[in-house]
C-alpha cells in the first residue's frame, strides 16, 4: 500500500490544527507542515517545520525534501477586521505568499496536487437573485481581505492552465469552532458569554452588525470537504465549501444566549461594525456535492455548544 504525503502550509492556525487531526486520524496519510517561528504545534507523529513564504528560496528548498503529493495551503491572514487595519500584511500574506508557493512548485519535477483556500467573502455585495451564490457568480468584494483571496484564486486558475499545475481552489465560507480566534464572531460572543458566567465581566454582550446573514459551517466539516477536494476535485477549478444555510448573526447570537443562565444585556460596539459591510452570504454547494459526496454532519447547534464549552474551560 502506497502511503501518500500531505504537506499543509500554515499549518498552526485554527483550521490548521483541525485538518492535522482529520489526516492524521481519518486517512492516516504521512504528514508535513509547516508554521512560522512564534507559533507551536503540539501534534506528534508529523515533521513540523518553520517557513516564511515570502521568502521563495525556503519555500523551494522544503518541497524538495518533504516531496508530498498533497499540498494545503492554509497560510493566510484570514480576519476581514485585520484587513482593514493593515492592508499590507494582508495583501503580502495572502497575495504575494500565494505566487511565491506556486513559482516554487514550477522549479519541481514532478506535479503535486495543490488545494487554494479562498473565501465566500470574494463574491461580495450579492443581489438577491443570485442567492444561494454559485462558483460562475460575478465577483464584487467588498473589503481588503476579499480582494486579496479573489486575487489569489485567479492567480491560482491562470497558473494551472499557463503551467499545467494540478492546482485546486476553494471559496471556504464561515467555519467555526472550538478554539476560534474571538475576532470572529461565534467565538467572540461565546468567550464573552464565558466571560459574564465566570463574573470576569459585567452581564453586557457587545456586538457588531446583527442584521448580517452568513453561511456557517463546522470546522470539523470543512476540513473534511478539503480533503476530499483534494483527492477528487478537478484542476483549474472552484468550489464553494459551506452549508448552503444562512443565519442572521441576531438568530446566532440568540441560540447563544440561550445556552447560558444569565440574563445578558446587548450592546452594540461601533468598533465592531464594518465600513462595509455585505447583507447576505450563502454557498451554493452543488458542484461541492457533486464532485465528493460531501455533506454537513454536525449541526450549528453543536459547534455552538462545543464552541461556549471551549471558552468556559478556558476564560
Amino acid at each position: 500500500m502506497i502511503c501518500l504525503k500531505a504537506l499543509i502550509i500554515g499549518a498552526a492556525g485554527f483550521v490548521g490544527n483541525y485538518l492535522i487531526d482529520h489526516l492524521q486520524n481519518e486517512r492516516k496519510w504521512s504528514l508535513s507542515v509547516t508554521k512560522i517561528p512564534s507559533e507551536t504545534i503540539s501534534h506528534e507523529n508529523l515533521d513540523v517545520y518553520d517557513l516564511d513564504i515570502l521568502k521563495i528560496n525556503e519555500t523551494i528548498d522544503l518541497l524538495n525534501k518533504v516531496r508530498p503529493d498533497y499540498i494545503f495551503h492554509l497560510a493566510a491572514q484570514s480576519s476581514v477586521a485585520l484587513s482593514w487595519k493593515n492592508p499590507i500584511l494582508t495583501v503580502n500574506v495572502n497575495v504575494n505568499g500565494t505566487i511565491n508557493l506556486l513559482d516554487a512548485l514550477r522549479t519541481l519535477d514532478y506535479k503535486p496536487k495543490v488545494l487554494l483556500i479562498g473565501s465566500g467573502e470574494e463574491y461580495g455585495r450579492i443581489k438577491p437573485n443570485e442567492t444561494p451564490v454559485s462558483e460562475e457568480n460575478v465577483l464584487r468584494p467588498g473589503n481588503i481581505y476579499a480582494v486579496t483571496k479573489a486575487a489569489q484564486n485567479m492567480i491560482g486558475q491562470i497558473y494551472s492552465k499557463a503551467y499545467d499545475m494540478d492546482i485546486i481552489m476553494v471559496r471556504a465560507f464561515n467555519h467555526v469552532g472550538p478554539n476560534q480566534n474571538p475576532l470572529f464572531v461565534v467565538a467572540d460572543f461565546c468567550k464573552q458569554v464565558a466571560e459574564i458566567e465566570a463574573g470576569k465581566k459585567e452581564p453586557v454582550i457587545y456586538v457588531g452588525n446583527l442584521a448580517a446573514k452568513r453561511d456557517f459551517t463546522d470546522v470539523r466539516d470543512v476540513v473534511r470537504a478539503y480533503s476530499m477536494l483534494i483527492e477528487n476535485g478537478t484542476s483549474g477549478e472552484i468550489y464553494n465549501v459551506g452549508s448552503g444555510k444562512t443565519i442572521s448573526i441576531k438568530d446566532l447570537l440568540d441560540k447563544i444566549l440561550s445556552m447560558s443562565a444569565k440574563e445578558i444585556t446587548v450592546k452594540v460596539d461601533q468598533k465592531k461594525l464594518r465600513p462595509l459591510d455585505i447583507p447576505t452570504i450563502e454557498a451554493d454547494i452543488t458542484k461541492l456535492v457533486e464532485c465528493t459526496g460531501w455533506k454537513k454532519s454536525i449541526p450549528l447547534e453543536r459547534t455552538i455548544a462545543d464552541t461556549l464549552n471551549y471558552w468556559r474551560k478556558n476564560v
